[in-house]
């Protein structure tokens, strides 16, 4: 069984800015079981944007969220990744998103 969304995004919030990463919440989106969405600001212009694993992709359901970076590199410019945003907002308006701002790049995601 899978943690609410809006339970999963506090604690996502609680555990980054308790690593030392700034996280905040942008968009909040269907509580019990909207999509989360992660934009990873670098500070210097560059970006990362995960998304949920699709389930197909799942080994098992174990329960725990599962991630994957939407591109390809490391990190794309802050702007590609804004248009990102736009376009799956077009795709899921119950969406959520949630940005940390870390110069490292972490994520403190589980990555698929």
């Amino acid at each position: 069984m899978r943690l609410r969304s809006d339970f999963w995004v506090s604690a996502y919030l609680r555990r980054a800015e308790g690593e030392g990463a700034v996280a905040m919440l942008r968009r909040r989106g269907a509580a019990e079981a909207g999509a989360i969405f992660i934009k990873v600001d670098r500070l210097d212009g560059q970006a990362a944007f995960y998304a949920p694993a699709p389930q197909s992709l799942m080994q098992d359901d174990d329960g725990v969220r599962r991630w994957q970076r939407t591109h390809d590199s490391d990190t794309i410019d802050a702007a590609e990744v804004e248009a990102k945003i736009v376009r799956e907002l077009k795709f899921d308006p119950d969406l959520w998103l949630v940005e940390v701002e870390d110069r490292a790049g972490r994520h403190f995601l589980d990555l698929l």
